[in-house]
C-alpha cells in the first residue's frame, strides 16, 4: 500500500503515527513504547514515505484519535480513508466496521451477516486482524460471540482493547448524561399520573396531554459503581464528567467492568487526580472506597430491601454523598416511585411555574405540599421538572 507521507502525535495512550497518500489515510500506527519504536514500525509498513506537515484533513484525522482516547466523543467516521489497495472482501468488512457506533460492538459473526453470510465469521476476523487503519476501522468494537474481548494487534493487546472502549462507553454515555439510559421503572406511570389528576389537578396540567411522567432507568451493577459515578459527576457538564470517568477506568485497563474499591485504595492521589479529578473527589473516591472495602456500605441486594430513608442514611456517610445525590440515585437507578427531592432548584422553580407563585417554595413548604402526592412523589417530581424546562 503506497503512502506519500507521515506524522506522529501524541495521545493519552502514548506516540502514535499516521500514513496518508493522496486519496486519504492508508494506515495508523498505535504506540509501540516511544517515538522511535513508533517511527521505526511504521516506516517498515510504508518505505516509500517521508515525514511530512500532514494537510488539513489528515491533521482532521489526527485531531480526532486524539479526542478519542482523550475519551471525548469524535466523528472518525467522516475521516477519508484509502482503501484502493486492498482486496474486496477486507474493503467490505471495514466499511461494515466502520458503520458501528462508538460505545457499541458487535460480534464477528453479526458482522458476517452483514455481510450476507454467517459462515464467514472467521474471514471476517483474518481480515479484522490485518486491519491497517486501527481506530479510524474500529476493529476493537468487534468481539467473539460470547462477549470476549479476543485479539488486538496493538501493542498491549487485548488491555488496549479494553482501555478504548471504555473510553468511547463513557464518550457515549456523555451525550445522555449520568442518569439516562434504559426504559425504566416498574411502577406504573399512568396510576401515578391519574392520581395526581385526583389529588392536584394543577400539578397534573403539566402534563398537557403528553406522556405520563416516567423516568428513564440506569440499572445498577453496584452500590460502589453508582457512587463512584455519582461523584466523578458532581458539578461538571455530563460531557466533562464522561471524559473524566473515562480516564480514571483508563487507569485500570485490565478491570473489565470499571475500577474497583481495591484499585481505588492502592492508587496514589497524584494518579487520581492525573486523570482530572479535583482533589475533594479524589478524597471521597478514596472514602467510599475504603468503607465498600469494610463492608460498612449495603450491597446492591441488600439495598433493595431497606426504603428510602434508610439508603439516603447509609449512603450519605460516604464522604462527597448528600441527600440530593441519593434521592437522584433513589430515582433514576433504583425506580423508587415515591421520590420528591425538595432541596433540587429545578423541582422548586418547576413550582413555582406550575401553581404561579412570584418566589421559590422553601423545601419545608414543598415536602408538606408533597405530603398529597404521595406514593407518587417521584411522578410530580418529574412533572416538576417538566415545567421548569417550558
Amino acid at each position: 500500500m503506497s503512502a506519500l507521507g507521515l506524522a506522529y502525535f501524541d495521545t493519552p495512550l502514548g506516540c502514535c503515527g499516521l500514513a496518508w497518500s493522496e486519496r486519504g489515510v492508508v494506515g495508523v500506527q498505535l504506540p509501540e513504547g516511544g517515538l522511535a519504536a513508533t517511527r521505526a514500525r511504521l516506516r517498515r509498513r510504508f518505505p516509500g514515505a517521508s515525514e511530512a506537515a500532514p494537510p488539513a484533513a489528515v491533521q482532521r484525522a489526527i485531531d480526532g484519535l486524539v479526542a478519542l482516547l482523550r475519551g471525548e466523543a469524535s466523528a472518525l467516521h467522516e475521516i477519508e480513508l484509502d482503501f484502493a489497495a486492498l482486496p474486496t472482501f477486507q474493503r467490505r468488512v471495514y466499511e461494515s466496521a466502520r458503520a458501528i457506533p462508538p460505545g457499541e460492538t458487535r460480534s464477528y459473526g453479526e458482522l458476517a451477516a452483514q455481510l450476507g453470510d454467517a459462515r464467514l465469521a472467521r474471514a471476517v476476523g483474518q481480515a479484522l486482524g490485518k486491519n491497517p487503519l486501527a481506530l479510524l476501522v474500529p476493529c476493537h468494537r468487534v468481539l467473539a460471540a460470547d462477549g470476549r474481548l479476543g485479539g488486538f494487534s496493538a501493542n498491549g493487546g487485548a488491555a488496549t482493547k479494553r482501555r478504548i472502549l471504555a473510553l468511547e462507553g463513557a464518550a457515549a454515555a456523555a451525550q445522555r448524561g449520568l442518569f439516562a439510559g434504559e426504559p425504566g421503572p416498574t411502577w406504573d406511570a399512568a396510576a401515578a399520573l391519574a392520581h395526581l389528576r385526583e389529588v392536584e389537578p394543577t400539578l397534573a396540567r403539566v402534563a398537557n396531554g403528553a406522556d405520563p411522567p416516567r423516568p428513564d432507568l440506569r440499572h445498577a451493577a453496584s452500590v460502589f459503581g453508582m457512587l463512584a459515578e455519582a461523584i466523578v459527576y458532581q458539578q461538571l457538564t455530563a460531557k466533562a464528567a464522561a471524559t473524566i470517568h473515562a480516564r480514571v477506568c483508563a487507569l485500570f485497563p485490565h478491570s473489565a467492568d470499571g475500577f474497583t474499591p481495591r484499585q481505588i485504595l492502592r492508587s496514589s492521589e497524584a494518579k487520581l487526580r492525573g486523570a482530572g479529578l479535583s482533589r475533594a473527589k479524589a478524597a471521597a473516591l478514596r472514602d467510599l472506597a475504603k468503607r465498600t472495602a469494610a463492608g460498612e456500605l449495603p450491597s446492591l441486594t441488600e439495598v433493595r430491601a431497606l426504603d428510602d430513608e434508610e439508603i439516603v442514611e447509609r449512603l450519605t456517610t460516604v464522604r462527597g454523598i448528600g441527600r440530593w445525590t441519593v434521592e437522584m440515585l433513589l430515582i433514576f437507578r433504583l425506580g423508587r416511585p415515591d421520590v420528591l427531592p425538595a432541596g433540587d432548584y429545578g423541582v422548586r422553580k418547576g413550582f413555582a411555574a406550575a401553581f404561579r407563585k412570584r418566589t421559590l417554595p422553601t423545601p419545608k413548604q414543598l415536602l408538606a405540599r408533597g405530603e398529597r402526592w404521595a406514593p407518587y412523589r417521584t411522578a410530580a417530581s418529574l412533572l416538576l421538572w417538566r415545567a421548569a424546562s417550558v
